[in-house]
């Protein structure tokens, strides 16, 4: 978002859990879930393609944990609603295919503790990640990807929970919300894009009084008004889709995953890595930070940026950026990041403070993560505001 203060439009988009790259980044979630589950220490990275009634699973994949990896994907691919054959893509059809093969040791030696040139564990590969948070709206996330999610989410639970009604819905759709803004605030919801694969004998006025009545439903009475724009099915026909209608790949949706544009974005994919994987895991360590930095009423916006040396435990940067809203200096800021022992940002650290090899002991799942966005959902760790007092105090001590 732009520093500067004036009346523009934003926009974002999401995807349902039915889109093809999302049911890729999915499957591959799910066998990292099935890998921790039985071994916490499993190293896992994990790539999905999905095709007209196919799948093909790779990656490195270097594990204790007795999987059946074909079962996983099917059961994937059901829970998100493909079991119909006649749209060319169903769990109980489609054909996979599994290239998996161990973790290279020269990368293992380097990010397991006590193994290599370093005693403790290092990243597991060189890059800059980013967190971002913004008092916008209560689960401190920008008002266009946060209200785009629930539209496609909420979409999504109708046809899972009440079949019946909703018989003309099928599994792909995306969403597109755009607010307007003024001095850096939402004010109103501009337009509502909608596109939902459905059954041919669908009438248009359906989905249309459904997507407005849901954008009623999860988008808050502030942002509503009767000026808002709605397109549906722009195109006229959505019933080729899924991946019968667009090959998907894992980590093709960064930006759907994280802030829908807003701030910047290091480049790496999510879904499919185990946590000893800085692209996850120090993005979400930065987004929990970030959004601590913003409860502590520290700033209305925050992004960090944390940056690493495959292999190497410490950092070798970590830059705040509050977007000229900070309530005390960026320099008091980053002594607070750096110095005070609030925050840990070596990955050993990340990863046993915000609980990232046992996701199924702790009521989530990495599955879950990889549909309707990686922040912004209670239910997960990285979203705690559990430092902002201590954040406070220390900011107060000057």
């Amino acid at each position: 978002m732009s520093k500067i203060n004036q009346r523009h439009i934003y926009t974002s988009e999401s995807v349902s859990e039915g889109h093809p790259d999302k049911l890729s980044d999915q499957i591959s979630d799910a066998v990292l879930d099935a890998c921790l589950e039985q071994d916490a220490d499993s190293r896992v990275a994990c790539e999905t393609l999905v095709t007209t009634d196919f799948v093909m699973v790779s990656g490195e994949i270097t594990t204790r944990a007795k999987v059946n990896w074909e079962e996983v994907v099917r059961e994937t691919i059901r829970k998100v609603g493909y079991t119909d054959g006649e749209i060319g893509f169903s769990a109980d059809t489609c054909k996979i295919m599994l290239a998996l093969h161990p973790q290279s040791p020269d990368i293992s030696q380097g990010v397991s503790e006590g193994v290599g040139k370093f005693a403790e564990q290092g990243a597991g590969d060189q890059g800059m990640m980013f967190g971002y948070a913004s008092n916008e709206t209560e689960e401190l996330m920008p008002a266009p990807i946060l209200y785009a999610h629930r539209l496609v989410e909420r979409m999504a639970r109708l046809r899972h929970d009440d079949p019946k009604t909703y018989w003309f819905l099928r599994p792909d759709s995306k969403s597109q919300v755009s607010f307007l803004y003024e001095n850096g605030r939402p004010v109103k919801v501009d337009t509502v894009v909608v596109s939902h694969q459905h059954h041919p004998a669908m009438k248009d006025e359906q989905l249309e009084a459904l997507v407005r009545q849901v954008a009623a439903d999860v988008i808050p009475d502030e942002f509503m008004t009767d000026a808002v724009n709605y397109y549906v099915n722009p195109t006229g026909r959505f019933v080729v889709g899924g991946p019968n209608g667009d090959t998907g790949l894992t980590g093709r949706k960064i930006i759907v995953d994280t802030y829908g544009g807003v701030g910047c974005h290091g480049g790496g994919a999510f879904s499919g890595k185990d946590p000893s994987k800085v692209d996850r895991s120090a993005a979400y360590k930065a987004r929990y930070v970030a959004k601590n930095v913003v409860a502590a009423g520290l700033a209305d916006k925050c992004e960090i940026q944390v940056a690493y040396a495959i292999g190497v435990a410490h950092p070798l940067s970590i830059n705040i950026d509050t977007y000229a809203t900070g309530k005390i200096s960026e320099e008091r800021l980053q002594y607070l990041l750096e110095e005070s022992g609030v925050f840990d940002f070596r990955p050993a650290a990340i990863i046993r403070n915000l609980g990232l090899k046992s996701p199924g002991k702790d009521g989530w799942s990495y599955c879950e993560t990889a549909a309707y966005g990686h922040f912004g959902r209670p239910q997960f760790p990285w979203e705690q505001t559990d430092k902002a007092q201590t954040l406070r105090e220390h900011a107060e001590k000057g």
